[in-house]
């Protein structure tokens, strides 16, 4: 099976695109770790798949991260996607409606190329991230390999575990963030980010991301993030949120309303594999 491909990446978290409408594309959990293998395959955090849609939206967005598990979000993703659509002529429409499995998104090219997502209404009740907790609250604790540690947990359409830390660089990202994502309270594995504060409107942030480990940049992490710090009178919108991989600017306007991220997206190159 020949499949044609889309290198992309927003700010180093690195895509494989397929378009799934003009091509026949069915990939198994084993084709998709290959083609995510950097050593053997194409190499990328997620492969994002481009197909038509039910309903009223415009196209259906599917993610799969590098272990080959599909996932209901993707920010950085998102902003490719739409660029991804519209340099390949399969839609005009701006902005462009997006159905995926953490629900619908609306993605807007703007004239310098970068890319907004109205990426939804942030959702903190336990059972809609999940996060298994008695009730409600702003930050909990939790039992980290024999010592506690405050996080905010928040669903951004996909489930997202927020530290506040005073040095990202030294920050425990790979081997706590590892215990965090697979904690027996995360029923479905939760994203990992590490928030260190410069003012309130600037933070730096690290996340180690759910069957992916951790990426140069990750567009929902930025989103949890500014979203717990605001929450916690921490953070004044908007935000400029500064990961390894570059800068994202995220507004949110408080309870009830939607997280809009802004961003670049920018194609590496094309090819095809046989798989």
């Amino acid at each position: 099976m020949n499949i044609k491909f889309t290198k992309m990446h927003g700010l180093g978290n690195d895509f494989v695109v397929i378009d799934c409408i003009n091509q026949n594309v069915s990939l198994s959990q084993k084709q998709i770790r290959f083609i995510a293998d950097r050593h053997f395959g194409i190499g990328c955090d997620q492969v994002l798949l481009v197909e038509k849609a039910t309903g009223g939206a415009d196209f259906f967005y599917r993610i799969f991260n590098a272990d080959g598990g599909e996932v209901e979000q993707c920010g950085n993703g998102a902003r490719c996607f739409v660029r991804f659509v519209h340099d390949r002529g399969l839609t005009q429409k701006n902005p462009v409606k997006v159905k995926t499995l953490g629900g619908e998104i609306t993605p807007v090219l703007q004239k310098n190329g970068d890319v907004t997502v109205n990426m939804g209404t942030p959702r903190f009740a336990p059972e809609q991230i999940p996060f298994i907790a008695d009730k409600q609250a702003v930050t909990y604790l939790l039992d980290v390999e024999g010592k506690t540690v405050k996080i905010s947990v928040l669903s951004i359409g996909n489930p997202h575990a927020v530290r506040i830390v005073e040095n990202i660089e030294t920050a425990p990202v790979s081997n706590e963030g590892a215990f965090i994502e697979t904690h027996p309270r995360f029923p479905k594995r939760v994203n990992v980010g590490y928030m260190q504060i410069q003012n309130r409107q600037h933070i730096l942030l690290r996340v180690f991301e759910r069957g992916a480990g951790e990426t140069l940049a990750c567009g929902t992490g930025a989103c949890a993030a500014v979203v717990a710090g605001i929450r916690q009178n921490l953070l004044d919108t908007p935000v400029t949120v500064s990961t390894r991989g570059g800068d994202l600017s995220i507004y949110w306007g408080g309870d009830n309303t939607p997280v809009m991220m802004t961003g670049p997206a920018v194609t590496v190159f094309e090819g095809e594999i046989n798989l």
